[in-house]
């Protein structure tokens, strides 16, 4: 019961206003005062923290105030980085997934006598599959006459001339990205356009000799390397070149590096593929 009383007195003394006086230096007048309690004083204290709290969310939320605050700019930028990043490895992961489904079904089909599926690429640089059956032509015959009789294609032929086929067309990609401009002859783009990570490595599609390693304001550092059955590969718009005119490279070995398509200026890593003097698809040849 004493317990309940003292604090009964507490919280009245709390509540008694004190008057606070402002009094002249010289005469001692009374100038100026006011009547304060310390609850009131306490309360207005909280409602003043209340109304600062709510000013700082609503200006963090709804302005740029954090882009100024030393570090956060740099953290923000890595953490769009990594995100980008972890786009393209998991688009590149479902297309190679997808390209590998596509050839298993491929292989069971051709094993069970019937036509394979056709593989389609619609506007989004993500690979879809297209399941409507190829109609058989008479193109698809003469070609399984020429698989079928005498010739370099032939299935029946040497293991030589299969072999220099195959690696003819066995070439690995240059480097990872997600493709932003396909190869259209008919609007005079020769090649296709990926959009890469800042700095990425890029690596010789098939082993050749490098028959050009140059500079240029427009296309940045080009390198062209010759490589077997007139084959000639194309890398425009890199930063760095590590190879010289010349040169020997082997598949896979790193030739150069690109630059940060965020930045304004650079252009995207550009990859193209020429037979015999001709400019060809290079999807035909590489799965990117």
């Amino acid at each position: 019961m004493k317990r309940f009383r003292n604090i009964a007195s507490w919280w009245r003394e709390a509540r008694r206003k004190r008057r606070v006086v402002m009094q002249h230096a010289s005469s001692g007048e009374e100038e100026w005062y006011m009547h304060l309690s310390p609850a009131g004083l306490f309360s207005g204290f909280m409602a003043l923290v209340l109304v600062l709290f709510i000013l700082i969310l609503i200006l963090v939320a709804y302005t740029p105030v954090l882009e100024f605050l030393p570090g956060y700019r740099t953290e923000a930028t890595r953490s769009r980085e990594n995100l980008v990043s972890n786009i393209m490895r998991l688009d590149s992961m479902e297309r190679v997934i997808a390209d590998m489904l596509t050839y298993n079904e491929n292989i069971a089909l051709v094993l069970d006598g019937r036509s394979p599926v056709v593989r389609s690429r619609l506007e989004s640089d993500t690979l879809k599959l297209d399941k409507t059956l190829v109609e058989t032509n008479a193109a698809d015959s003469a070609l399984r006459a020429q698989m079928e009789g005498e010739g370099p294609y032939s299935l029946g032929g040497s293991a030589a001339s299969r072999r220099s086929v195959r690696e003819a067309v066995e070439m690995i990609t240059p480097v990872e990205g997600i493709i932003t401009r396909p190869f259209n002859a008919k609007e005079q783009l020769y090649g296709v356009r990926l959009a890469t990570e800042p700095e990425a490595e890029v690596a010789a599609v098939e082993g050749g000799t490098v028959i050009q390693s140059l500079w240029t304001p427009d296309a940045g550092h080009v390198i062209a390397i010759q490589h077997n059955a007139n084959l000639i590969s194309f890398y425009r718009n890199l930063t760095r070149s590590n190879v010289t005119a010349g040169q020997r490279v082997k598949a896979g070995e790193l030739i150069g590096v690109t630059g940060d398509n965020s930045r304004e200026g650079l252009r995207p890593f550009e990859f193209e593929l020429w037979s015999n003097g001709k400019a060809v698809d290079p999807e035909a040849y590489i799965i990117f």
